[in-house]
Formats: C-alpha cells, structure tokens, sequence
C-alpha cells in the first residue's frame, strides 16, 4: 500500500481522493464516529450548505469507492508505529497494515463542560462555531460559556447572530480591552457561574447560575477540551499547545515532524470547520503523493 489515511470525514476523504486520481494504492480507516455527527446540517461550506454532514460525507465516499486503487477498512485504529514498509497501524479487530505513508485525518475528541443538560444538546443548540451554526439560530439570545483566554473574543464576535451574554465562569475575567470592546459591542458580562442548562432538550431555553437566577438563551457557545488521540504520539509526532488542547504539529504542507507522517483537519489546526478540514486534507494528500514520487529519483 502507498499510503494509510486514518479517519473517513471531510480531511481524510479529501487526502484520499488527491492520492487515488494520481493512481496511488490508498488504505482509507474510518471508526464511523465522525466530530460533527451530532449536527443536523453543515453550513459555509462551499456547495453543501446545509446538507446533513452524514449525507456529505456518503456522497464523497461513493465517488472515492469508484477508484480502484482505494480500500476501506471500518474500524478503530489503535496503535501506529515505523515499520520496514514504512509504517504499520493496527486496529481494534487485530488487523495489521501497512504502507508508505501515513495521513492522520482522526479529528479530535471533545471533553464536554460537566454541567446538567449540556451534553444532550451539543452539536444543536450547544456548539462551537458561530460561522458554522450561529446563523440558525435566528438571531436569539446566545451566550459564550468562557473556557480559555480567547473565549472573550468569540464573545465579541456574537452580537451579529444575537444578543449576546459572556460568562465568565469565575475564571476567564476579560482585561481592559477586551471588556471595552465587549461593553462596545452590547454584551454583557456575566460573572456568576453557569451551573446548568434549562428547557426540552435538544432546544435550549435559558440556563440557570450559580445563585439561582435564570438568563434566558437560545443558544450556548463552548470550548471544549479536545485531543487528537495518541496515534501522534505514539508514532513521535510533535504535539504544540492549542487554545483548547493538543495539536498536531504540521508545517505548510501537513507534513509532521515524522518524516512521511502527515497531518490534516481538526487534530491538526485551531481553525475547526468543513472546509478548512478539507482544504487541509488536500493538501496533505497532494504533499503526500509529491513525498512518493520525490522519493523514486
């Protein structure tokens, strides 16, 4: 095999397709359990706007499935290493394989705030990226639910989808610029924890505070902790801090610091969307297919 992509949604599809129109043996591992299977649509994304990302994601693997030189295998990829092929990944069912090169399009794993009712509505009415979903909300009351020094930010940004409150949590106190500009853009700032989060899920009605008052919402913005899971690792990957956890390091090019291991969508950048997830496994599968050939002279 040329190359193992890991993950099956938007940047592992798009690495693999570059990798098949040029011909290449591709190996394409997918768990099913794609980041953005809680949302019902995906938005800003060039020609799919609000097309179900299960529906994308099918599309895309129906016209991938009509190269011959593309394999699938569903399932979990636990473990990769060097191998003398190149690398080697091994999943969950015990099946080894290996190839040349190495795609890691796995997405990342999201640690939910622990808080009453939000879990339920995560992906709905619970999300992270206005840009994506701030749009159907339909201009109701928003909040941003701080969980990094950024977070203030954001909340600068929401007023344009709908009034919009910030709540600091106890921890994420803005400074004096950013509360000038929060106050300038009309959003108020709340100090009071935010303890749970009311109405019949998957709608959001308000959310309760920590002394018992009610701020009614329609919408709620996170930041999760996420985590690329420990393929990188394992394989000696850099990892670099990120604003809401780990992330893989890549250059230009998707390339990591493992020589013929690259890197794409979610677990690779802070930009977390459709078509910056797409756009990078793009080019990873174009650089990758660029290493195989430079590698023959």
């Amino acid at each position: 095999m040329d190359v193992i992509v890991i993950g099956g949604s938007f940047a592992g599809l798009s690495a693999a397709m570059q990798l098949a129109r040029a011909r290449r043996r591709v190996l394409l591992i997918d768990a099913g359990e794609p980041r953005n299977r809680f949302a019902t649509a995906a938005h800003g994304f060039l020609g799919q706007d609000g097309v179900a990302p299960h529906a994308i994601r099918a599309n895309a693997r129906a016209q991938l499935a009509a190269y011959p030189t593309v394999r699938f295998h569903e399932g979990v990829a636990t473990d990769a290493a060097a191998s003398a092929e190149g690398f080697s990944v091994t999943c969950a069912d015990g099946s080894t394989h290996h190839a040349a090169r190495l795609i890691l399009a796995t997405g990342v794993q999201d640690a939910l705030p622990a808080l009453p009712g939000l879990p339920e509505r995560w992906g709905r009415t619970v999300l992270h990226c206005p840009y994506c979903h701030g749009y159907e909300l339909g201009g109701v009351p928003v909040g941003v639910l701080a969980g990094h020094e950024k977070s203030a930010h954001q909340a600068a940004l929401l007023p344009d989808w709908g009034p919009t409150t910030y709540f600091t949590q106890g921890q994420f106190e803005p400074d004096g610029e950013q509360a000038a500009l929060l106050v300038a853009r009309g959003v108020t700032i709340e100090r009071t924890p935010v303890v749970a989060l009311l109405g019949e899920a998957p709608a959001l009605k308000g959310v309760r505070l920590a002394d018992g008052r009610v701020v009614p919402l329609g919408g709620l913005f996170i930041a999760p902790r996420t985590d690329p899971g420990p393929l990188a690792r394992q394989l000696g990957c850099a990892v670099d801090d990120g604003m809401t956890g780990p992330l893989i390091r890549v250059d230009a090019m998707q390339q990591t610091t493992v020589p013929g291991v690259y890197a794409a969508g979610d677990a690779a950048t802070m930009m977390h969307n459709a078509t910056f997830a797409s756009a990078g496994g793009v080019m990873a599968g174009v650089a990758t297919h660029q290493s195989l050939v430079l590698a023959t002279r």
